[in-house]
């Protein structure tokens, strides 16, 4: 076991690594703990769930709505659960982001640990604090920032995690290695994302280092008017194209990570060849780089997106592989080179 603390805003946040979920027990009692989940995760690891208060959801990205919110509100004010319980929740990346979005403003601020359960919740969706749910086709529309007590990482549940959300969580590592860490980048080029499933160590450490790297942006700006947005970068494209073609989120990022290089040619003078780079260490992990989709309708969106200001949006591009910045793109120019990025 390991544990480290970080600090966001004031707040310490105890991230404990390699750790039995049954170990919340020696963070919280278990009268008050109320775990949020959902029906796949339950259903793959009832035993770990036995003598808790349970609120199962509905598993999937198109549950991720109001709706949802207030079926998990009705149960908590069924329960008289109060300031002084814990609201922990155990899952990808849909439940983190609902538990924490329901423990912000249940009674205007509830206890909350959380558990992610997949590569993409455990380097990405439970750290930093963002919550919320969709609203239509536009992604994380209605949320707030609230950060938890304790992350705890129980490796366990990667042994039944499916192929596509290894894949898909991968996405969001070469992210933070395209962003920031140019050696993580020469790293996962050096293995493959086979050697990371059957090597425990391997994989760990991964996931310590993606941890690091989030929790160092976010500690310098929790609410995103600087580095934090760095974080975004294939998002802000991602995002469309997943809503559009009803993909997986880490695919979609992977096309968005490719569109984004490509404009960062055009703008920042961004290499070719660390295009290419990029696009073959995608194809490698078995990530898309490319589809078929309508250039309109993903402008569409963008109009949409919590990142535009009026005629602008921040978009980010990369200076080099590891040194990325947020530019104030005029909107049109954006939409002019989709076709061609895309």
């Amino acid at each position: 076991m390991k544990s480290t603390n970080y600090n966001i805003n004031q707040k310490t946040i105890k991230c404990l690594f390699g750790v039995s979920v049954n170990e919340i027990n020696a963070l919280a009692s278990k009268d008050n703990i109320i775990i949020i989940t959902d029906e796949i995760v339950y259903s793959l690891h009832a035993s770990k769930f036995v003598g808790y208060r349970i609120i199962q959801i509905a598993s999937g990205e198109h549950h991720k709505i109001q709706s949802t919110v207030d079926y998990i509100i009705n149960q908590l004010l069924s329960w008289q659960v109060n300031k002084d319980n814990y609201i922990i929740g155990i899952g990808g990346g849909v439940v983190t982001d609902i538990a924490g979005y329901v423990a912000s403003v249940y009674k205007r601020g509830t206890k909350l640990g959380l558990v992610p359960t997949t590569i993409l919740g455990m380097t990405d969706a439970a750290i930093g604090g963002k919550n919320g749910v969709n609203v239509a086709l536009i992604k994380n529309m209605v949320g707030t920032i609230y950060q938890p007590d304790f992350i705890l990482f129980d490796f366990s549940f990667l042994k039944t995690l499916p192929q596509q959300e290894w894949i898909s969580g991968f996405a969001e590592i070469i992210k933070h290695a395209c962003i920031k860490d140019e050696a993580m980048l020469t790293l996962l080029e050096h293995h493959s994302l086979e050697a990371f499933q059957n090597n425990g160590n391997m994989i760990f450490e991964l996931i310590e280092k993606n941890v690091d790297i989030k929790f160092s942006i976010v500690a310098a700006d929790e609410k995103e008017n600087a580095d934090r947005r760095l974080l975004n970068f294939g998002h802000t494209i991602g995002h469309a194209v997943e809503n559009i073609c009803k993909m997986p989120h880490g695919n979609a990022v992977s096309i968005g990570i490719i569109a984004a290089c490509r404009l960062s040619e055009k703008i920042n003078g961004f290499l070719f060849s660390d295009t290419k780079r990029i696009e073959d260490l995608l194809n490698k992990y078995y990530l898309p780089t490319s589809i078929d989709v309508d250039p309109k309708k993903v402008f569409q969106l963008l109009l949409s997106d919590k990142k535009r200001e009026a005629a602008s949006i921040h978009f980010v591009l990369l200076n080099k592989i590891g040194d990325a910045a947020t530019k104030l793109l005029d909107i049109n120019m954006v939409e002019n080179n989709l076709k061609e990025i895309l």
